[in-house]
């Protein structure tokens, strides 16, 4: 497949003070991509980069060999409707129900009416199991359903692009995997390409093609490659026992 993202000579930076520096990888069309690391190496920073959000010291993003980085912010804004976007806590507006939320990239990009609205936002809360929450407020779900309702926001425009940053977190083992199992069915479905920041390893070895290892001392990235390749193969030993913490968990309690 050929290159859906690739950046360039990224460096990220607050100041004086660098996060990450020389970041270069590609992904491939239709890969679940993992950026990993250890906290606080800049796995969210770097996404907010990706995304736009925040701005690098130096480099280049481009999405389908276009550059996002230097482009125009019309031409910004038109790149942007081929995304969906998820955040750590779902980023659900409170004071909206569901359907209110799921309605906001439908009115910012497209000239559907209302009916044409409310059909498309039934079709996909009932794709992530949230089929007759329309009126359901953020507050008056579980966290799990939260997580999905955002999942179902992100979709609403068929991106090609999907963005998670810790989808996740919080969630108990079992809506975690659930929660995968649902990203990577959609994902595949609607031949997206998704990028995801997490540290849970259940999500990097269950969904994950491809993956970066961001290196909190050296500030760079340090490998590349699916995951379970560098669980025993990665030559730098930080990945190694990163990929690996959880065998040594268990050996130790046991």
């Amino acid at each position: 497949m050929g290159a859906a993202i690739e950046v360039t000579d990224l460096t990220l930076a607050y100041g004086e003070r660098v996060i990450q520096r020389d970041l270069t990888f590609t992904v491939a069309a239709g890969d679940v991509f993992v950026i990993m690391g250890g906290s606080g190496c800049g796995k969210s920073t770097l996404l907010r980069n990706m995304l736009g959000l925040e701005h690098p010291a130096r480099g280049e993003v481009q999405y389908d060999g276009h550059s996002y980085t230097s482009a125009s912010p019309a031409r910004q804004r038109q790149m942007r409707m081929n995304w969906g976007v998820t955040f750590q806590q779902g980023a659900l507006i409170s004071a909206m129900t569901l359907a209110e939320n799921l309605s906001l990239p439908l009115e910012l990009y497209t000239s559907m009416s209302a009916g044409e609205r409310a059909d498309l936002i039934s079709l996909k809360l009932s794709l992530v199991g949230l089929e007759g929450y329309q009126n359901y407020f953020p507050s008056e779900i579980s966290g799990g359903m939260r997580k999905r309702a955002a999942l179902a926001r992100a979709i609403m425009l068929d991106p090609e692009f999907l963005f998670f940053d810790e989808p996740s977190a919080g969630l108990d083992p079992i809506s975690s995997r659930r929660l995968d199992d649902l990203i990577a069915t959609l994902a595949e479905s609607m031949g997206a390409t998704v990028v995801m920041v997490t540290h849970e390893l259940d999500s990097i070895f269950a969904i994950a093609t491809q993956s970066i290892y961001l290196d909190n001392e050296s500030r760079t990235l340090l490998d590349q490659g699916p995951p379970l390749h560098l669980k025993t193969h990665s030559e730098h030993a930080v990945v190694r026992e990163f990929l690996n913490r959880g065998v040594a968990e268990a050996a130790a309690g046991g």
